[in-house]
């Protein structure tokens, strides 16, 4: 066979769903998702209220200007553009950047320090790991006692960052540029949290501790945040940007996947890695079947199968090879009632998805098998 014919045809995500809980750049997650073939559901979690005119951010920006820091923090690029444009806004702009010129800048990564150079500043230094435990490192082992940090806060107070600057002796500035805020219209988080309790999604992707906060809390105050721990347990695998990211999961006892490099790159690729790795694979009736979130591969082919096969399959590929009788396959077919005719109907319209009318057989009288072929795993093993 050509080698080329041998290619797939789809993403290694094709057939899985991933839910987006991103308030920002969630088109750029969703979107690098989709290129590799996955279905994506967004429902941003959060949202940002800039804080342009809140008497918090005057008061820490005329503070800073009347006695410098030694030290500013930058921790992300939209929270200190917006940081100069509040303080454009009061006429404090050319105070604040005079004021800045004269202190040391340490920018948690290189859109931050885009954002510095751009407001004519320059940082003095910035970790190649982009990671704020680095600059806290470095804070540390220079020593900040008897010193004023000015740390631009992004969304919520970080954790342990400012305290620890504390302990070390540091005086600290918190300058809250933005704040998160629950959605306007909760409507898109609950469905995504249905989806999640339901087993709708194959991975929920988590890019801020607070949106990961935020969405723990709405199942709670629904009464969904037992069933939404089980699947993130168990079947829906939750997907942090990094550690800082997956710390209100943790709290709840959820091991979460991160990837090496805290960016959305990297964590589409780790989900490229992570769900065909979990998806099931079988030999049945001389093919090879692999079962995906809403599609299966028959001999690395896609077929896209409607919600009701889905729910058929999973509950024949339980016990493979194995008679399921229609009463548990009935069980099996969300809001189906008691009709077993529903079974056949769902039955019929998987077998025409799946192309490969033999992969299941009907066992007269009592149910229906995967028709799994045991022996052909080490024909597979020696390819």
């Amino acid at each position: 066979m050509d080698a080329r014919q041998q290619q797939p045809d789809h993403g290694p995500l094709a057939g899985f769903t991933v839910g987006v809980t991103a308030a920002r750049r969630a088109d750029e997650l969703g979107a690098l998702l989709q290129r590799r073939g996955a279905a994506v559901l967004h429902a941003p979690a959060l949202r940002i209220v800039q804080l342009a005119d809140d008497s918090e951010l005057l008061a820490a920006t005329e503070e800073i200007i009347d006695r410098a820091p030694d030290i500013v923090v930058a921790t992300t690029a939209i929270g200190f553009r917006g940081w100069v444009e509040a303080a454009d806004g009061w006429g404090l702009g050319d105070a604040l950047l005079s004021r800045l010129r004269g202190v040391r800048i340490l920018a948690r990564g290189p859109k931050v320090k885009g954002a510095i150079r751009a407001a004519g500043l320059t940082e003095e230094w910035s970790p190649s790991s982009e990671s704020m435990a680095e600059v806290l490192d470095r804070l540390l082992e220079e020593g900040v006692d008897g010193r004023r940090v000015a740390v631009q806060l992004h969304g919520e107070p970080l954790p342990g960052f400012v305290e620890a600057l504390r302990v070390g002796g540091g005086e600290v500035v918190g300058v809250p540029v933005y704040r998160w805020m629950p959605p306007e219209d909760i409507g898109p988080v609950d469905r995504l949290l249905d989806a999640a309790v339901s087993r709708g999604l194959d991975a929920l992707t988590f890019t801020s501790a607070p949106a990961a906060a935020s969405l723990l809390s709405r199942a709670e105050e629904r009464g969904l945040l037992p069933e939404l721990l089980q699947a993130l347990g168990h079947d829906v695998l939750p997907a942090c940007v990094g550690p800082v990211t997956a710390l209100p999961l943790q709290a709840r006892g959820i091991d979460t996947v991160q990837p090496e490099r805290f960016r959305l790159g990297p964590l589409v690729q780790l989900l490229c890695q992570e769900l065909p790795a979990r998806a099931r694979s079988l030999p049945v009736a001389g093919h090879r079947v692999e079962i995906r979130g809403h599609a299966v591969l028959v001999d690395g082919e896609l077929k896209p199968v409607p919600p009701a096969g889905m729910s058929l399959l999973r509950a024949l590929s339980r016990r493979p090879g194995w008679v399921v009788a229609r009463a548990d396959l009935l069980r099996a077919l969300p809001g189906a009632g008691r009709d077993e005719h529903a079974v056949e109907t769902a039955m019929a319209r998987l077998r025409t998805a799946l192309g490969a009318p033999k992969l299941i057989q009907t066992v007269v009288k009592r149910g229906y098998r995967l028709a799994l072929d045991p022996a052909a795993d080490a024909k597979y093993a020696d390819v």
